[in-house]
This record gives structure tokens, C-alpha cells and sequence, in this order.
């Protein structure tokens, strides 16, 4: 199963998109995601064509939310699909062969549903209270967590836990089982970015790096 710590979401940060993709390429994040909700269609493909450039080559994946079309013109690694938004059938019809889909989820059905798709990940959350969306959805806690991961190991689906996560509740987000985290506010409202990537990835690294020698024992 193809764990990746941390996915960095960009959404109205403080710091420039391109500073942002620059930094996650440098410290080689997996998956880099450019969600911005509030932009034109014109002034998201402009950053998406930044943001490509800067990835392109690299060991990080450039993913566009919500926006087939422009993952389509700027040839992005792959694209995540919200509940609202197309389907992963009609998506694969549009974008390019073998490009990366995922999906996000909110109760244990929409996981079911989303893991019998065979998305190459799925985003599980709100797990915490969160004004990242104008209308968010229910928070669901860790309590499900157990059960979410169950499904998907067997589907063999990584799952990126999402919402409300920052240094303040994620070592009780590692302790749930979640193995792949996004944490929007944390990252792309502070101007230390840099430094918090790096500090969050070597924590989840040594917290992995941890249980991986228990379990070993």
C-alpha cells in the first residue's frame, strides 16, 4: 500500500502558489494539490500552469481540484473529485490515460461507494471543525477512523485524513491510525511554511517510522 504522509492542499495562502509548489518539490511531497474555490476559471488555469512547470519532472504529483478541464489543458498528474463533482467515469473520459483520481468522502458510505471505484486515494473528513469551506460538511471525528482504514487496506486505497488537523490534535490523528494527513489552515496561513513542512514531515515520518519497529517487536 503506497503511503505518502503529507498532501499539501493550496487554498488562498499567504505566501505565493509558486513559493508553495517550489517548497513542496524541494522536500519531495507526494501529492500537491491547488484548490481555490474563489478564483476565475482564467486566474486558476494561469496558476495551474505555474504550478505544473514547477512539479513537472519531479516526485511531486500536481492534482487539480475539481476542474477536469483545466487538469485536461495543463496536462496535471491527476485531479480530486468531490461528492458534487463529476463522476470518476465521466472524469476518465475526459482527462488524460492513467491519470491520478481521487476522491473524497464523509460517512462510511460515501467510502464504501468511493473504494468500490478504485480511486487511486480518498480524503476522509472533516475530521475537526473547519472554515475551509464556505458550507462545511458534517465533522466526523476519529471515531470511524478504525473502520475506514479497514476498508480501505483491504481495497488497498490509501486514505488521506482532512480537516481541521494542525499541531495542536495530530498526534491524535497518527494515534488513530491515519497515515497520510492534509493540513490546510496550518500550512497556507503562515508565512513559515517551509519550516512547518519539514517539521510535520519528519514527525509523521518518525511517528510511522515508530510503530512500524513495534509492530516488528
Amino acid at each position: 500500500m503506497n503511503d505518502f504522509g503529507l498532501y499539501i492542499i493550496i487554498t488562498e495562502p499567504v505566501l505565493p502558489h509558486t513559493t508553495i509548489a517550489e517548497i513542496c518539490v524541494k522536500n519531495k511531497i507526494k501529492y500537491l494539490q491547488l484548490r481555490e474555490k474563489n478564483l476565475s476559471d482564467k486566474q486558476n488555469l494561469e496558476l495551474a500552469r505555474d504550478i505544473y512547470s514547477i512539479c513537472k519532472g519531479s516526485d511531486t504529483k500536481f492534482i487539480v481540484n475539481d476542474n477536469v478541464a483545466i487538469a485536461q489543458l495543463v496536462d496535471a498528474d491527476g485531479v480530486h473529485l468531490g461528492q458534487d463533482d463529476l463522476s470518476k467515469e465521466d472524469a476518465e473520459i475526459i482527462i488524460k490515460k492513467n491519470s491520478i483520481i481521487g476522491l473524497s468522502t464523509h460517512n462510511l458510505q460515501q467510502v464504501e461507494i468511493a473504494l468500490s471505484q478504485k480511486p487511486d486515494y480518498i480524503g476522509f473528513g472533516p475530521l475537526y471543525s473547519t472554515p475551509t469551506k464556505k458550507i462545511p460538511d458534517p465533522v466526523t471525528g476519529l471515531l470511524p477512523i478504525k473502520k475506514v482504514l479497514e476498508m480501505s487496506d483491504q481495497a488497498k486505497t490509501p486514505v488521506v485524513g482532512i480537516g481541521g488537523i494542525d499541531d495542536t490534535n495530530i498526534n491524535s490523528v497518527l494515534s488513530s491510525g491515519i497515515r497520510n494527513i492534509a493540513m490546510v489552515r496550518y500550512f497556507m496561513k503562515s508565512t513559515d511554511f517551509a519550516n512547518r513542512l519539514i517539521s510535520m514531515k519528519n514527525l509523521i515520518n518518525d511517528y510511522q517510522e515508530r510503530r512500524k519497529n513495534d509492530n516488528n517487536k
